[in-house]
């Protein structure tokens, strides 16, 4: 398997990690975790069980983007020297952005999605043998 392979299986698991961190304190916020309607109770919590939540739910939404890139870039440059390299600084950077929500750093967040997403963008690039 390439790097940028093994990189959307991590991709695939950061969502379950910000995740992780959220359905603890959502109990620890209101006594029980209410898997009845989970999105409802996720929706009022607050400071870092939100900070948390909204990492995961971002973490998701960044996958629809990544995960086509690193395909395409798999698919049409197998051999690119680029591809690995975009797809590991994506996989720091979305790290980053996760650890920059849930220590409220709203700045660096940017930065870190902001980044990540030129790296997505770099590898549909380069599957279209543009880089």
């Amino acid at each position: 398997m390439t790097i940028p392979l093994w990189t959307l299986l991590i991709a695939s698991v950061l969502p379950y990690v910000w995740f992780t961190i959220s359905n603890p304190l959502r109990k620890r916020e209101f006594g029980t975790v209410d898997n009845r309607h989970p999105r409802l109770q996720q929706a009022q919590q607050t400071a870092l069980g939100a900070r948390s939540n909204a990492a995961s739910a971002n973490a998701f939404e960044a996958l629809a983007v990544y995960a086509p890139s690193v395909l395409l870039a798999h698919l049409n440059a197998p051999d690119s020297a680029l591809a690995p390299k975009l797809a590991l600084a994506w996989v720091a950077l979305r790290l980053g952005h996760g650890l920059a929500y849930l220590g409220d750093k709203p700045a660096l967040r940017t930065t870190c999605f902001a980044f990540a997403l030129f790296c997505s963008y770099g590898l549909y690039l380069v599957g279209a043998r543009v880089l």
